[in-house]
């Protein structure tokens, strides 16, 4: 019965009403933007560029942007592709890079949001995400409340028990490892830099993961540059997938178009997680630059280019230039395949190394999301966190050992919510972030350096936390 109404409700969440849901949003937030995510692309590369810089309360724009690269950058970048590969063709690569456009709008209005409405802790660290803005923005702790509990349950517990079974389950495949050993290990490692909190994950994610990142993307470029001749062949076999022209010119094996428009579709949310207010909790941690929450937008929504449109692609590339439309092996098999094909045994090694780095981040930056939630339920204080990190590394060692298929069902479950939520309270704040966002081009079309003027926005007063933004008259009489 369990299994039964688990399964009805991921095809009601993902089937049906997430997958046009977040489309719809994205669509609607990509006009109201003016298509933002293309004319201010460069710009956007800009701000990153200059996004090292650390805050007096805050983490640097580049830690936050790190540590929601390591929670979105995860098994599914290399497993989830191939997945929608075999399941649809490969015009679902297409489809994976036009929801990435549309959801880098969302992405931008969910992290503006999570930086306007954002508060500082016991320890001046700044913590903000959809639960504050639902509390603040909406006037509406309870719906606040309800998205907290389901991303600790989501984020904090249950996919971390996955990403510690992935990890346990390439390393006994591969170097043949005891799993109660494997789990250990990460429980150990994950312990270390948990326990430091928000800064600690934030430091050693900015270490690992544009390390690991570029180690992947440098392997699929080989890969190109090995396969070059080919990639002309490979890029209009996707176009020509994507809409259902390859079989009428080629035969084979026939996917529909609304085949692959929805492997692509819901496999590309999956993995840059725009809209389900994830990323939004690490984003609001941010001392951005320019000190204008727009700013943090912009960083997010490279975000979520760089995770489906270079590293998505990059295992796209490795699976369809060595020939493998959808045929050989399942999931992470297929992309461990695929490498093996193009560079030798040695393939399945640098993969199963790549899935520890991946996971490992995946499970620090998780618990990052999950402690500011756990932070708002408890009024901003540390008292629960102790024993919430002890749950934390107790499902980790769980999912090392265990078998946890309907765990993870449950997972999708909990964030198919949690994403519903999130998209009502960014659809009705979104005349609010829109305006926001606008304030920042005017200001950089007339080559001003951006801050936020809260004056000019008086439906924040009472709103916003004293101290955490200062305006333009403010700063001039000092």
């Amino acid at each position: 019965m369990l299994e039964t109404i688990v399964g009805f409700m991921n095809n009601l969440l993902w089937g049906k009403l997430l997958v046009y849901g977040l489309v719809g949003a994205g669509i609607f937030f990509t006009v109201r933007l003016g298509c933002i995510q293309i004319t201010h692309f460069v710009h956007g590369v800009k701000v990153l560029a200059i996004s090292r810089r650390p805050g007096k309360h805050g983490l640097s724009s580049f830690q936050v942007f790190c540590t929601s690269m390591a929670a979105r950058v995860g098994a599914g970048n290399m497993a989830g592709v191939a997945v929608a590969i075999g399941a649809a063709g490969p015009g679902a690569v297409f489809w994976m890079w036009a929801i990435a456009m549309l959801g880098m709008a969302t992405a931008m209005i969910e992290s503006t949001l999570a930086q306007v409405y954002k508060v500082k802790d016991v320890d001046g660290q700044y913590r903000g995400g959809p639960s504050y803005y639902m509390e603040k923005g909406l006037g509406q702790r309870w719906m606040g409340i309800l998205f907290s509990i389901l991303l600790i349950i989501c984020f904090g517990l249950v996919f971390n028990a996955v990403q510690a079974n992935t990890i346990s389950g390439a390393m006994t495949a591969v170097f043949d490892l005891n799993p109660i050993y494997v789990g250990l290990g990460i429980a150990l490692l994950s312990g270390l830099v948990i326990m430091g909190g928000l800064k600690k994950v934030a430091r050693v994610s900015e270490i690992i993961v544009p390390i690991m990142a570029l180690a992947y993307i440098a392997i699929a470029l080989v890969v190109v540059l090995m396969n070059v001749e080919q990639l002309p062949a490979v890029f209009m076999l996707v176009i020509n997938s994507a809409f259902g022209w390859q079989e009428a010119a080629a035969g084979g094996v026939a996917y529909s178009v609304a085949q692959a428009m929805q492997a692509g579709i819901a496999r590309g949310l999956f993995s840059n997680e725009a809209g389900m207010g994830s990323a939004a909790n690490i984003a609001a941690s941010a001392s951005p630059n320019p000190n204008h929450p727009a700013s943090q937008g912009f960083v997010q929504m490279m975000g979520v280019f760089v995770d489906t449109i270079v590293i998505c692609t990059a295992t796209a590339a490795i699976i369809l230039l060595s020939g493998d439309g959808g045929g050989s092996g399942d999931g992470i098999a297929r992309t461990i395949n695929a490498l093996t094909h193009h560079v030798g045994d040695w393939g399945g090694a640098f993969i199963a190394f790549a899935i520890l780095l991946f996971c490992f981040t995946s499970i620090i930056a998780n618990y990052s999301y999950a402690e500011t939630n756990v932070m708002f339920l408890s009024g901003n204080k540390k008292g629960a966190l102790p024993i919430f990190r002890i749950a934390v590394l107790g499902m980790v060692m769980f999912g090392a050992v265990a078998k946890i298929g309907i765990v993870w069902d449950l997972a999708d479950v909990s964030m198919g919510l949690m994403a519903l939520v999130n998209m009502i309270a960014l659809l009705l704040l979104s005349g609010l972030a829109v305006r926001i966002i606008n304030d920042y081009r005017q200001q950089v079309n007339k080559g001003e350096d951006p801050v936020f003027d809260t004056t000019k926005f008086p439906e924040l007063e009472g709103q916003i936390e004293d101290g955490i933004w200062i305006n333009k008259e403010v700063e001039v009489s000092k």
